[in-house]
């Protein structure tokens, strides 16, 4: 079975004092998230965490509604 496509997803990583804001954000539905982590932390764990937070979003935003 192919794998799904790959879409483009936007990141940026801004230092603010002790934390780091990752936003991460998807072109095609406009749809932005964020995540807070310690600076010293790692990158990639803040990269990891923001693209499943905005995953999780863009599949709830996928459902239809309950009735």
């Amino acid at each position: 079975m192919p794998s799904p496509p790959r879409r483009e997803i936007l990141i940026e990583f801004r230092r603010v004092g002790t934390v780091v804001k990752a936003s991460a954000i998807d072109p095609e539905t406009l749809t932005e998230v964020s995540v807070v982590g310690p600076a010293r932390g790692s990158q990639e764990m803040l990269r990891r965490t923001v693209l499943a937070k905005l995953d999780y979003v863009l599949r709830r935003n996928a459902k239809p509604p309950a009735k």
